[in-house]
């Protein structure tokens, strides 16, 4: 679509970690996620952190679509047993954004080489807010944001209606 196609929204990020082991000091994918989107002049919330556990992280998420229209949820989107971020967030998906996993796979690719198949990073819509769910590592915060959430976001949120 050409970029006239993008309506000039007012984007309004909310940065969500989800470890058991990162604090404000060491969440360094929390920093990376709000300094990107401050580098784009976009609004961005204080980033919270929570456990992995399917009830804390699916609060997190339902508490910022009260403020925010673009969520990012860093972190329990790997395979093992206490990754849950996507059991408890893609429920809450009314449309999904199948490209943005696919994408976000394809160039993961050059950096993580097959291990590419251990993510499953996916987004959708939720009350016409954009909802992305990735990898916590600061490489793939940094690809995501940079290179896909960034670039797209005015053009997703135009048509999801925001």
């Amino acid at each position: 679509m050409p970029h006239e196609h993008h309506l000039p929204v007012a984007v309004k990020a909310a940065v969500i970690t989800v470890s058991t082991t990162r604090t404000e000091k060491t969440d360094l994918s929390g920093k990376i996620l709000c300094d990107a989107f401050h580098a784009a002049e976009m609004d961005v919330s204080e980033p919270v952190i929570v456990k992995d556990d399917e009830a804390e992280i699916r609060s997190a998420v339902e508490n910022a679509l009260l403020s925010a229209n673009c969520i990012v949820v860093n972190g329990g989107t790997g395979l093992t047993h206490d990754d849950c971020t996507i059991e408890a967030v893609s429920p809450l998906f009314e449309k999904t954004m199948d490209g943005f996993g696919e994408l976000f796979r394809m160039k993961s690719y050059e950096q993580v080489k097959n291990a590419v198949i251990l993510s499953r990073a996916s987004a959708g819509i939720v009350k016409g807010r954009a909802v992305f769910c990735i990898p916590g590592s600061p490489n793939a915060v940094k690809l995501a944001a940079e290179e896909i959430i960034i670039p797209e976001i005015r053009h997703i949120l135009t048509h999801a209606g925001q």
